[in-house]
């Protein structure tokens, strides 16, 4: 990332307040959840005597239909929707890479191949794929990343090939060429750094996307199973009381909500930033 783009980046935080709101709100968010052990609430405590209690001095979130206390699970189901959402990100991010460079810089049949894969697995149903992937694998974290992971990458591949195809043609890619470099040390050294802030607005998307797509597997119950919680399971278990103790809902859904409003005002930003003038 150069000195001019990190300038760029600065400015355009300046003249958006809304995205300065969002990175604060994205670090505060991930601050909790890294500080949750910190809470001396166990989030898996049941209470018989407690249940659906509405927020209070006690319990600042109220508690669940077991008793527990809802402000832990927010902040433990926060570690767990945010963990996926970042490490989805990194898998989908390094599969596009990977796939756009190697397409648009070799071309030819391989180019062929990669983009017609690409095509037929954007043309497919995302949800139907989920519920197979997920009737094939075990629930947990690393199956729910994997599942968003393998999901989301395609994009991403498709704007790499993109900014690889035009940076090729570039003198000093060409004269790499020439000098008999090999093709993975020039897309390393050569396109890989100039590629990065296309590659940092869509990995920045790619978490708002990532949490709604573990927030939907969640609701739907294919993703994580309780007693360990995320923001997705919390909303989907809310919905037997959404009239006898509608903030079971509420807190979970706000929380899904601003943060990934708060992922795309950040990506909005950068990929203005980016953007040709």
């Amino acid at each position: 990332m150069n000195e001019n783009f990190k300038k760029n980046l600065i400015l355009g935080f300046k003249t958006n307040r809304l995205a300065i709101a969002g990175l604060v709100l994205i670090l505060l968010f991930a601050l909790a959840a890294i500080l949750a052990p910190l809470y001396p609430v166990d989030p898996n405590a049941i209470s018989a005597t407690d249940r659906l209690l509405g927020p209070c001095m006690a319990h600042p979130f109220g508690t669940d239909d077991m008793g527990r206390d809802y402000f832990a699970r927010c902040l433990y189901g926060g570690r767990t929707s945010l963990l996926i959402g970042f490490l989805a990100m990194v898998l989908s991010t390094l599969i596009g890479v990977t796939v756009g460079t190697v397409s648009g810089f070799i071309g030819g049949i391989v180019d062929i191949v990669l983009m017609r894969l690409v095509d037929a697995l954007m043309s497919l149903p995302t949800f139907l794929i989920m519920v197979v992937m997920n009737a094939y694998l075990d629930a947990g974290v690393r199956n729910v990343v994997l599942i968003i992971g393998f999901l989301t990458w395609m994009s991403i591949a498709r704007i790499v090939r993109g900014e690889t195809l035009s940076l090729k043609e570039r003198e000093y890619v060409v004269y790499s060429r020439i000098s008999g470099q090999r093709r993975g040390k020039i897309i390393l050294r050569h396109i890989v750094p100039n590629i990065m802030p296309t590659v940092i607005v869509s990995a920045t998307i790619n978490v708002a996307q990532a949490i709604l797509m573990e927030s939907a597997m969640s609701f739907f119950g294919l993703g994580i199973i309780p007693p360990t919680s995320s923001w997705g399971s919390m909303l989907s278990s809310s919905q037997r009381y959404l009239t006898t103790a509608p903030y079971l809902a509420v807190f979970p859904g706000m929380l899904i909500l601003l943060t990934v409003i708060s992922f795309n005002y950040l990506g909005e930003v950068v990929r203005k930033v980016y953007e040709p003038k």
